[in-house]
This record gives structure tokens, C-alpha cells and sequence, in this order.
């Protein structure tokens, strides 16, 4: 893992300037902020191929004789969420989709030991914490896997118990806003009081459903792309300028 003074961006910046004005004027009003996990926080599988988990988990549901299960489309999915929606989608509330969804947790647990922080991104939640602005987590990942992460870079008391990841329920993973919903409840926030930082048009999707202002993270331009055309106004490469703002307004 690496340490918060050693962390340097991956990307060359390419997205649109932020200043510290513009991220000041977003930031005034959030007394909560909701985050993503994967993308914002850390690159979960930086070490262990998310594509590899995806393959695995197909070839798990064949050797079950379940190849017919899938599309050929979604056998090919580099996403293993996208295995385990299709899944769901046939077979919902099944012990074959309890089953499935628990080896993608193990993976998703083996992957912790090889997560790549995001730059800035240690600070900016220890940051906000001092501040007194309430962290919740809000993402398709297993709350067992975040906790995990966060206990090995000492960030839990910053977000204890507000953690809100995969349930049973898959049809409310994001872009649905329940994780979001029940963040925001259990803080006991407003919408507009809070900001959701996010890498996906999922999570873009998923905080407008849920009247929550967004700020997007793409560490390429790729990603920025996909934010942009899921309607992200405000996107970042770096969570640098955040950092600076928040500062600012301490």
C-alpha cells in the first residue's frame, strides 16, 4: 500500500479546471458526503483482474451445467456485476445467486491485498472527518470487502457504521438509489445537504435519482467521457482541488 505523501497521480490532467472557488461553492453547503468505493477511494482490483473474477465466475456457473444461463454477450462481460445482475435477473432471491454473490465477495476480499489507493483520497476523508462533515459510503461492493480496506489504510472511525454496500437485493444495486436512500436516512440528511463522489454513470445515475449533488471522479479521459454523457456537470481528474477546497473553508 502506499502512504498519503507518497500517493502521485497515475493520469496526465486532461479533464476541465476546478478551482478552489468553483469546488467551494459545491463543498458550502454538503454537511454529508457519500462515496463511492471503487474509483474514488481505491482501485479494488488494480492487482486482481476484475475481468479474471468476471471469467471465473462463468466458468463456475457452467461447471454447474448453467452455461445456457448467460448471453453470450454477458459470458464475455468484463464486469462480474454484470454476471451476477443476469443472474439475478433470471433467478432472483435463488441460493444459486446467494452462491454466486458470496465467491464474488471472497474475490472481491482477496483483491483488498493489492488495492491501489487513490491519490489524495486518504487525506481528503481524514480532512472531512476533522471538519465535522459525516462520511457514508455508498457502493455495489460488499460492505465486508470496504471494511476490510478501510481498516488497512486506519480510516474506519472516519465512516463507522455508515456503510452501505451489496445487499441480497440485487435489483437495488446502483444506478437504483437505495444505498444512497438509506445513507441518507440514516444520517439523517437532506438531499441537497449532501454530495455524492463517484467514477460511473451509475453513480451519476443513482444520486440524481436520489436528489443528491454529484461530483464526478475520472482519473481518464475515458471516464470522464462516460460521466460527461451521463450528465455529470462536475467532474475531476484529481482529488487534489477537493482537498484544497475543503481546506480552505476550514
Amino acid at each position: 500500500m502506499t502512504s498519503d505523501t507518497t500517493q502521485t497521480e497515475q493520469v496526465a490532467s486532461e479533464t476541465e479546471n476546478h478551482t478552489t472557488a468553483d469546488l467551494g461553492a459545491l463543498l458550502a453547503p454538503v454537511r454529508v458526503v457519500l462515496w463511492d468505493f471503487d474509483g474514488p477511494i481505491c482501485r479494488l482490483f488494480a492487482g486482481h483482474s476484475a475481468q479474471r473474477v468476471a471469467v471465473g465466475l462463468v466458468e463456475w456457473l457452467e461447471m454447474q451445467g448453467l452455461r445456457g444461463l448467460l448471453t453470450e454477450r454477458e459470458r464475455k462481460s468484463p464486469d462480474p456485476h454484470a454476471v451476477l445482475r443476469a443472474v439475478d435477473l433470471r433467478h432472483p432471491g435463488s441460493d444459486l445467486v446467494a452462491e454466486l454473490e458470496e465467491r464474488l465477495t471472497q474475490e472481491e476480499l482477496k483483491a483488498t491485498a493489492s488495492a491501489m489507493p487513490t491519490a489524495w483520497a486518504d487525506p481528503l476523508i481524514r480532512t472531512l472527518a476533522a471538519v465535522d462533515r459525516r462520511l457514508a459510503i455508498t457502493t455495489n461492493n460488499s460492505p465486508r470487502v470496504v471494511t476490510t480496506y478501510l481498516k488497512s489504510r486506519g480510516l474506519t472511525s472516519c465512516f463507522v457504521p455508515h456503510i452501505y454496500g451489496r445487499t441480497r437485493d440485487l435489483h437495488l444495486l446502483k444506478p437504483d438509489p437505495d444505498c444512497l436512500n438509506r445513507a441518507l436516512r440514516a444520517v439523517g440528511a437532506a438531499p441537497a445537504a449532501a454530495l455524492m463522489i463517484g467514477d460511473t454513470p451509475s453513480d451519476c445515475l443513482a444520486a440524481r435519482r436520489a436528489g443528491v449533488p454529484f461530483l464526478g471522479y475520472a482519473r481518464n479521459k475515458e471516464k470522464e467521457e462516460l460521466l460527461r454523457d451521463a450528465g455529470a456537470t462536475n467532474v475531476v481528474d484529481s482529488l487534489e482541488p477537493v482537498l484544497e477546497a475543503v481546506r480552505s473553508q476550514a
